[in-house]
């Protein structure tokens, strides 16, 4: 199946000279010439992205922030900048990559390849199925009830494989920040009581079964 890429940038002469190397390297190509085309495209599900920090009105990192939460793909910045709060402050809004102007464009196809290729490594290729009916799709990184799609936010897919994968140990509020949003993060970890409660109300809809069991005084556990 060829790759899926979206590639962002308001230069229109770079948008073009992306899209037509990366579409005769027979990927297919959506382009979008600002944030409010990114973010409608996105839609299409990418296997890799291509943003621009550099443009008005929406920048690429707000674009990132916003999109972050519902797309696990590898996002590849493109940007003129150098210093290295700028590189620290991409990786940090949810950057895989980060690729200086101007670039040669066979490197800027080699750094894609490689990351597709990590992508696929990392695929498991393994569902899941436990009490309550409760599957665990790591593959697509999705999970079910009796068949039924359930709709979560990135990070809510991501403390529930975290828990699922190690299921009956426990993990406190901090354990689970750390692995899920990283140690270079900056935030509260009692976001995580909100996350766990909103998991549990989308979860309650199909199944009445406590699948994370809270540890009073100690966190949360997958329970098996």
């Amino acid at each position: 199946m060829r790759p899926k890429l979206l590639v962002v940038d308001d230069d229109k002469e770079i948008l073009s000279l992306l899209t037509d190397y990366l579409e005769m390297n027979d990927y297919i190509v959506f382009a979008a010439e600002n944030g409010m085309q990114a973010l409608e495209k996105v839609a299409k599900g990418p296997d890799l992205i291509l943003l621009d920090i550099g443009m008005p009105d929406m920048d690429g990192l707000e674009v990132c922030e916003r999109i972050r939460e519902h797309v696990s793909c590898p996002i590849l910045f493109l940007t003129a900048k150098v210093e290295e709060p700028d590189k620290i402050n991409a990786f940090r809004k949810g950057g895989d990559d980060y690729i200086e102007k101007p670039f040669r464009i066979r490197e800027l196809g080699a750094r894609i390849e490689a990351h597709l290729r990590r992508e696929r490594r990392n695929s498991t290729k393994q569902r899941a199925l436990f009490e309550g009916g409760i599957v665990i799709d790591y593959d697509s990184k999705k999970a079910f009830v009796h068949e039924e799609p359930i709709p979560l936010s990135k990070k809510e897919y991501e403390i529930i494989e975290l828990l699922a994968m190690n299921a009956g140990q426990v993990f406190d509020r901090e354990r689970i920040y750390e692995r899920v949003w990283g140690r270079e993060k900056e935030g509260d970890s009692g976001v995580i009581m909100e996350h766990i409660r909103k998991i549990r109300k989308k979860f309650a809809e199909h199944t009445d079964y406590p699948f994370i069991e809270t540890v009073w005084g100690v966190g949360y556990q997958w329970n098996a």
